[in-house]
């Protein structure tokens, strides 16, 4: 299982519109340029399943195309990345397959070709919230995680390869966490992928292809929890980090009572530890401060500065938000400043992330203005510091944490409570927090907001996160002002807010594949949205 860390649940920063449909492929194509191991000549992508159905309106052909350039998933090129392509005399070719079925909904295979004839195969799938992992290199199964710096290599399945492999690893210091064998036969090809504890150099690289039966080798770099700067591993590191590692809501109220600390203080602690025992910087105040700086620019530019999003279905509605909230006719005013404001930055979001604006997913960029939303408002309305905004932010994480763990954020796993739902309980624990609630009552915060939500599907019209997203992005933030609210009076809850993540998990699950980001059922069928796909 994945070791879920700060910059995976408050984060990427990137490119809208989607954290697994654009930043979750632009990391898939990212890792077949690195094991091609230069840039391709010619690449082919068949996008499968969600990808496949709603893809052109996510911008993935746009964000597999970036990856295979080098782009990184905040850089602004990525909505230009076809143009840069051509300039590159980079042949791409985009193959939408939704008839075959696949293991995961966010599927593609990559075919590159480079001078000489030289191929690799590789498939990947996008697991949410901008992870990805590789399942299959030229026909051989594999499983690729990019938690840990790995080494795949390819080679003869003949005696003394493994020996020689382990043997380079050892000579320069470098200690393997994980090994798998991958074969199509007994004596035939084979892949060892080796998943290790430090950063490799290209001087390993060099030192394996001296055996004659190793064909290739090459390194993908591990998404780092922390800033990636190298720092040397604690001797106590995995002790440490057990100390503040939690898997449960329940786990995590002990840790708090055990260690005397709020949710946000044992989540930094925990960040801390996991980027000591991977061995890199925390660097966790300097990437809140980016973060609130990025949430900043996304919830307030297009107030002032409105234009149409890539797919065409909205732009200017914060700005209209805001109009009708300054009118001096007082019953107009229905909202509540605080709640107006919220959905107002929630709007204003959305908008940067559908004209492929930077945006901080969380936990995802369909979700991408829970959060900011009541912080933002928080901080406006209530007068909240900076340094308390950094606090909510941990808070936040560390329930999203839970709820990655222990079910989904993922639209196309399960819909869009899992996503909205997510980001709105995350954003109740953050305001209950903030308003000096403990850390029972952070979690009772997040329940509320789940069992309010629960069984939302995840239906955009024409597969663009647009409509509905928007709006139910501004009514969520509503909905955890709420739900924080009720959470400090003291109010208790039948149901705990681990049962509420696995009947979330299960309700998920247990949702149509129509409901679940394919743009085949829901709002996404009503005439009006027919209509606008042209009779799709």
């Amino acid at each position: 299982m994945k070791t879920y860390g700060l910059r995976d649940i408050i984060g990427p920063i990137m490119v809208g519109p989607s954290s697994s449909h654009t930043a979750g492929a632009l990391r898939i194509a990212a890792i077949a340029r690195k094991l091609f191991g230069e840039q391709p000549e010619r690449v082919t992508f068949t996008l499968y399943g969600s990808f496949a159905a709603t893809g052109s309106g996510h911008g993935t052909d746009k964000a597999l195309v970036a990856g295979i350039l080098g782009l990184e998933t905040d850089d602004p090129a990525v909505a230009r990345s076809f143009s840069l392509a051509e300039e590159a005399s980079v042949d791409v070719n985009i193959i939408w397959d939704t008839a075959t079925d696949v293991a995961h909904p966010n599927t593609v295979d990559i075919r590159c070709e480079g001078a000489g004839g030289r191929t690799l195969e590789m498939r990947g799938v996008s697991i949410g919230g901008g992870a990805a992992v590789i399942r299959r290199i030229n026909g051989i199964d594999v499983d690729i995680t990019g938690e840990h710096t790995s080494v795949v290599v390819h080679q003869h399945d003949v005696r003394g390869v493994l020996a020689h492999i382990a043997s380079v690893l050892a000579s320069c210091g470098i200690n393997i966490a994980n090994a798998n064998l991958h074969r199509t036969a007994k004596r035939g090809d084979a892949y060892t992928v080796l998943e290790t504890d430090s950063d490799v150099d290209a001087e390993v690289r060099q030192h394996l292809l001296q055996h004659p039966d190793i064909i290739n080798a090459r390194v993908v770099p591990a998404m780092t929890a922390g800033d990636g700067d190298e720092t040397p591993v604690p001797d106590d590191a995995e002790e440490v980090f057990a100390r503040w590692d939690y898997t449960s809501g329940e786990e995590l109220l002990a840790l708090c009572e055990r260690e005397g600390v709020t949710i946000a203080q044992a989540f930094r602690a925990r960040e801390e530890a996991l980027c000591a025992k991977q061995g890199v910087a925390a660097g966790v105040d300097a990437y809140l401060d980016r973060v609130l700086s990025v949430m900043g620019n996304a919830a307030t530019e297009p107030l002032g500065n409105p234009q149409p999003s890539v797919g065409g279905l909205i732009g200017g509605e914060a700005a209209k938000l805001r109009a009708s909230l300054e009118t001096p006719d007082a019953q107009r005013r229905l909202a509540d400043p605080l709640a107006a404001r919220a959905a107002q930055y929630a709007l204003a979001t959305l908008e940067t992330n559908g004209r492929m604006g930077v945006i901080v997913a969380t936990p995802t960029a369909g979700s991408a203005g829970v959060l900011p939303g009541v912080l933002l408002a928080l901080r406006d309305e209530r007068g909240f510091t900076h340094e308390e905004l950094r606090e909510g932010i941990l808070t936040a994480a560390g329930l999203g944490y839970l709820i990655a763990r222990n079910a989904s954020v993922s639209g196309a796993e399960g819909g869009c409570q899992a996503e909205v739902g997510s980001a709105a309980a995350m954003a109740a624990a953050a305001a209950v927090a903030m308003a000096g609630g403990a850390p029972d009552r952070c979690l009772a915060a997040g329940a509320n907001v789940m069992m309010s939500l629960l069984g939302l599907v995840c239906d955009p019209v024409g597969g663009l996160v647009e409509v509905p997203c928007q709006k139910r992005n501004a009514t969520a933030a509503s909905v955890a002002l709420i739900s924080a609210q009720i959470a400090l009076a003291g109010v208790e809850n039948l149901i705990s807010f681990d049962e509420a993540v696995a009947v979330m998990d299960e309700v998920g699950r247990g949702l149509p594949p129509e409901l679940r980001e394919t743009a085949l059922g829901g709002i996404a069928k009503a005439p009006s949205a027919c209509a606008f796909c042209a009779g799709c």
